[in-house]
């Protein structure tokens, strides 16, 4: 299997091409700011991941810019903090504003010479304006929780992408789904019978980070660090 074989590559945006993690941490400083316990990094995103997850299963038709603040109200309460509606609201407008990995704009540059490049994910429309903007690129396809209904890693997503781009021309097999999160895409990409690229942004870190914790870890058919590496073997096979 080559990278060159696919037609589409579908990519899961936050945590794979948007630093979300590096957005996340700064936008709840407002929050753990004021908390008297000692939180490292990872605490603070295990504990978010641990809140959005649950908050997107209970309510999978409200739009993220909606669901953060719910999260931020959360964390709060299990950190003994006091905020207002208007502080968890102020989280929630924080999406348009966290910052893209170095490599992305410039990879996407360089793979939408050769791929269609869409979109799956959990964020709703809005946000998602705000980060295409600091990718700098036209997305063949955009598909988010909002238009969906339910977020990943229900089969719903994956249902509706797969029905969407067949109706293109592009078939599952077509397809190389690019993602980072183990729990959000790798696991249904599995399910799916989709082929799948891992991004592993946290390589050099311990654990999940901002997502929770998949369980068995699922397979992957490519795994590559970052989005230069994926170009740089992609470059490689069209020389050879």
């Amino acid at each position: 299997m080559k990278l060159s074989d696919f037609k589409a590559l579908t990519f899961d945006v936050y945590g794979t091409l948007i630093d979300w993690e590096s957005g996340m941490v700064a936008g709840l400083k407002p929050l753990t700011d004021k908390v008297s316990q000692p939180l490292t990094r990872d605490k603070i995103l295990e504990a978010h991941a641990y809140y959005e997850s649950t908050t997107q299963r209970w309510t999978p038709a409200q739009k993220y810019s909606e669901l953060l603040p719910v999260v931020y109200r959360r964390l709060a309460e299990e950190w003994g903090v006091e905020v207002t509606w208007e502080e968890c609201q102020a989280y929630g407008f924080s999406v348009r504003q966290w910052p893209a990995f170095d490599d992305s704009r410039s990879a996407l540059a360089y793979l939408k010479q050769h791929y269609k490049l869409v979109v799956l994910t959990n964020t709703d429309n809005l946000s998602f304006q705000g980060s295409n903007a600091r990718l700098g690129v036209h997305f063949d396809g955009i598909y988010t929780a909002e238009d969906i209904g339910s977020y990943k890693p229900a089969d719903r997503n994956f249902d509706y992408m797969l029905e969407t781009l067949a109706r293109q021309g592009i078939q599952k097999g077509d397809i190389l789904h690019t993602a980072e999160s183990m729990f959000h895409d790798h696991v249904p990409a599995n399910k799916h019978g989709l082929a799948n690229c891992w991004i592993y942004r946290r390589h050099s870190k311990e654990g999940f980070g901002a997502t929770m914790n998949p369980g068995d870890l699922p397979s992957y058919d490519f795994r590559f660090n970052s989005m230069s590496d994926l170009v740089a073997t992609h470059k490689a096979e069209l020389e050879e």
